[in-house]
C-alpha cells in the first residue's frame, strides 16, 4: 500500500473519530441544558400522568447511553427523527434549508476565492507600496468588524435605497436569476468577511516563496514578475492557500447562521435558531451534527490536499 493512501485512510479515521467525539459533545450539551423537556412541552398541561406519558413518547425514560447510541444509529440511517415543535420528520425539514445554505455557501465562494487569490497576488506583487498598504488595512477592517455589522451596513447602503432587497426570501421555485438578485447582500457580506483571511494568507504564501533561490534565478533571468509569481510562486504555495481556502469554506457552511438572521434566509442556521427558540432538541442536534461534519469534512480535505501537494510532508518518519 502506498503512502499515500495509508496518508489518505489515517485522515479519514481520525476523522471519523473526531466526528464520534463532536456527535457524543452535542449530545451532553443538549443533556445538560436545564429544565425538564416534557414540562416545558406540555406547559400548564403538565401533570406527573402527562409528564410521564411524554417522556415515554419521546425515549426520556431510557437511560442517556441508549438514547445517544438510538439518536446515533438514527443519523446514520439518515432518520433524525421528528420535530417536537411541528410534528414532521427533521429530513424533510433540513433539505431544502441545506440546499438554499450550499446555494448561499457557493455564490459566495464563486465570489470571494477568486477575488481573494487575485488580490492576494497582487498584493504580492506590489508588496510594501501603496496597494499592498491599502489592501491590508482593508482587509484587517474587515476582519475585526463583526458579520451583523456588515450586514447591516449593507442593508443601510443597498437595501434602503431600493438596490436590494433587504430579505433574502426564497423558495425552491424562485428561478435562479432571482436567487442571485436576492441572496446577492448576504453573499456580499460573507464575501468581505472571508475574502480578507484568504487574501492576507495567499500574499503570505507567496511572497514566503518569492525568497526562495528557484525564484531569485527567474529574476535574474529577466522573467518578468508577474509571470513569476503567476507561473513559478503560486503552484509553490498551493498547500497553505488550499488550507485557508477551505476553513473558510468551512466558516461559511458553520459561520452562515448570524447572516442568515439578519436577512432572513431560510438556510440551516436560521432552522437552527429557531430549534432553540421553540426548544426542538431534535432539531437542534441534527443541524449541529450536520455543520460539524461538515466543517470537519471540508478540513479533511483540505489536510489530505496540502499533504499531496508537498512532498516533503510525504516522507515517513
Amino acid at each position: 500500500m502506498s503512502n499515500v493512501i495509508k496518508m489518505i485512510l489515517k485522515r479519514l479515521g481520525l476523522g471519523v473519530l473526531t466526528l464520534l467525539l463532536l456527535s457524543l459533545l452535542i449530545f451532553l450539551s443538549v443533556e445538560a441544558l436545564p429544565g425538564d423537556l416534557a414540562e416545558t412541552i406540555l406547559g400548564q398541561q403538565a401533570t406527573p400522568e402527562n409528564v410521564a406519558a411524554i417522556r415515554k413518547e419521546l425515549g426520556l425514560d431510557l437511560p442517556a447511553h441508549t438514547r445517544y447510541l438510538n439518536w446515533l444509529g438514527g443519523m446514520l440511517q439518515g432518520d433524525f427523527g421528528n420535530s417536537l415543535a411541528l410534528k414532521k420528520p427533521i429530513s424533510g425539514l433540513i433539505a431544502p434549508r441545506l440546499q438554499n445554505t450550499l446555494f448561499l455557501t457557493l455564490y459566495t465562494a464563486c465570489i470571494a476565492v477568486p477575488l481573494a487569490l487575485i488580490l492576494g497576488m497582487a498584493a504580492s506583487l506590489f508588496r510594501n507600496g501603496y496597494f499592498d498598504r491599502i489592501s491590508n488595512a482593508t482587509a484587517l477592517s474587515a476582519i475585526s468588524m463583526p458579520e451583523f455589522f456588515v450586514g447591516y451596513i449593507m442593508i443601510y447602503f443597498f437595501a434602503l435605497s431600493g438596490y436590494f432587497p433587504s430579505m433574502a426570501n426564497i423558495n425552491p421555485n424562485t428561478p435562479f436569476i432571482d436567487k442571485l438578485y436576492v441572496c446577492f447582500l448576504p453573499a456580499l457580506t460573507l464575501t468581505l468577511v472571508v475574502t480578507a483571511h484568504m487574501m492576507r494568507m495567499t500574499r503570505a504564501a507567496i511572497i514566503n516563496v518569492l525568497a526562495l533561490p528557484y525564484i531569485e534565478m527567474a529574476n535574474l533571468k529577466g522573467v518578468k514578475p508577474r509571470r513569476v509569481i503567476v507561473l513559478h510562486a503560486l503552484p509553490n504555495a498551493v498547500a497553505p492557500i488550499v488550507n485557508v481556502v477551505a476553513l473558510n469554506l468551512a466558516y461559511l457552511i458553520t459561520g452562515v447562521v448570524i447572516v442568515e438572521i439578519v436577512f432572513v434566509f431560510p438556510g440551516l442556521g436560521q432552522l437552527m435558531v429557531d430549534g432553540v427558540k421553540f426548544r426542538d432538541v431534535p432539531v437542534v442536534q441534527a443541524t449541529a451534527l450536520i455543520f460539524a461534519s461538515a466543517y470537519v469534512g471540508l478540513n479533511l480535505l483540505a489536510d489530505i490536499i496540502s499533504t499531496i501537494t508537498n512532498p516533503r510532508l510525504m516522507r515517513q518518519r
